[in-house]
């Protein structure tokens, strides 16, 4: 039976940050007690790209260190803690490891029972959060590095698959970009800046990228082909992407039509749907114009628009507690630790209440 005030210290280590935190659950609802993050945003400059075997190193460094620190800022002891969740897919399975198997052997060594959560659970309750009393049914538009979803959620528990993408993720998108440009890495916020800068200048050329599936049926998505426009339109133009002008208007173009793509599908899918409301999470969730547009256009339309902080847009631990709290008060049945591995595909699968 579960209980009605609990505790849950959650270990994120999908990708390339080490993170932990604490959620707590009273009378009144949800509570984060702690939120530690380290980033490994430094040490991946220098390959301009997460490299699995490193991070999953610095994970090894880190992890125990970041633990300490979402219970000390909690003023908790591991004792005190009712439940230990962990991330265990999708993401890199050396990263995925570390995470799993440290939280499996507090687990143990503690007598707490372990959540295994998928990351892009944490995503879609993410606005969730700080937003309980959010109009139901809700449209939610995950936008990561790996992953683009919409997803139609009824309740916290019951949602459905209606979109996702057929090959490159709106943030893969983003760092392929970057990369033909030459820019700093992390690819995505800094494509993101240089579309800043053409869009408060006078005179920014629009190349009028073209805006994949926008008008197909259903709900998927496709950045690859907008991604290779970019390359063919410096390569046919034989543009200098080492003029500020030059590479300002390319990210413009780009984030435009990534943009409008995202909006409209979204937009048109909530109408479809009967939402009353719709969501943005995700690391691309960040960029600043998506969350404008998408946010005047729901207005416009009539609908209430969510987005989590900024600090919840990227990976983080809180996110997962979050989602291994939705997932107790929904029935969760605990496996054998030992049946507890992780997936780096692990996908995410309609979850329909009959």
């Amino acid at each position: 039976m579960l209980m009605r005030n609990y505790k849950i210290l959650a270990i994120e280590s999908s990708c390339d940050e080490t993170a932990a935190a604490v959620l707590i659950k009273n009378r009144a609802g949800f509570r984060a007690a702690s939120n530690v993050v380290a980033s490994q945003i430094k040490l991946h400059e220098k390959t301009g790209g997460v490299v699995p075997e490193v991070a999953a190193r610095a994970h090894i460094q880190k992890i125990g260190l970041v633990v300490r620190q979402a219970l000390t800022r909690a003023s908790l002891r591991l004792a005190e803690i009712d439940y230990v969740a962990v991330t265990v897919g999708p993401g890199l399975t050396p990263s995925l490891l570390v995470g799993t198997e440290y939280a499996k052997a507090l687990a143990t060594a503690s007598g707490k029972p372990l959540i295994a959560e998928n990351h892009m659970l944490g995503h879609l309750y993410s606005a969730l959060l700080h937003a309980p009393k959010m109009p139901m049914p809700s449209m939610n538009l995950i936008v990561s590095g790996g992953h683009t979803y919409l997803i139609f959620l009824r309740q916290p528990g019951d949602f459905k698959i209606i979109g996702q993408t057929v090959d490159d993720a709106a943030g893969e998108a983003f760092d392929k970009v970057a990369k033909m440009l030459k820019l700093d890495y992390p690819g995505g916020p800094e494509v993101a800046k240089w579309a800043e800068r053409a869009e408060k200048s006078r005179g920014a050329v629009d190349y009028n990228f073209p805006r994949p599936m926008l008008h197909a049926k259903n709900y998927d998505f496709s950045f690859a082909g907008l991604k290779t426009a970019v390359l063919y339109k410096i390569k046919n133009d034989r543009l200098n992407i080492r003029d500020p002008k030059v590479r300002a208007n390319l990210c413009w173009s780009f984030q435009n039509a990534e943009v409008d793509v995202l909006v409209l599908k979204t937009l048109r899918a909530a109408k479809e749907f009967g939402a009353k409301s719709i969501t943005l999470s995700g690391g691309v969730a960040a960029n600043k114009q998506l969350r404008a547009v998408l946010g005047a256009s729901a207005k416009k339309a009539g609908l209430k628009f969510f987005v989590p902080d900024f600090t919840m847009c990227t990976d983080n631990a809180l996110m997962i507690a979050h989602a291994a709290a939705i997932r107790l008060e929904n029935g969760y049945k605990f496996p054998a630790l030992g049946k507890i591995k992780v997936d780096p595909n692990l996908e995410l699968i309609d979850r329909v209440r009959k």
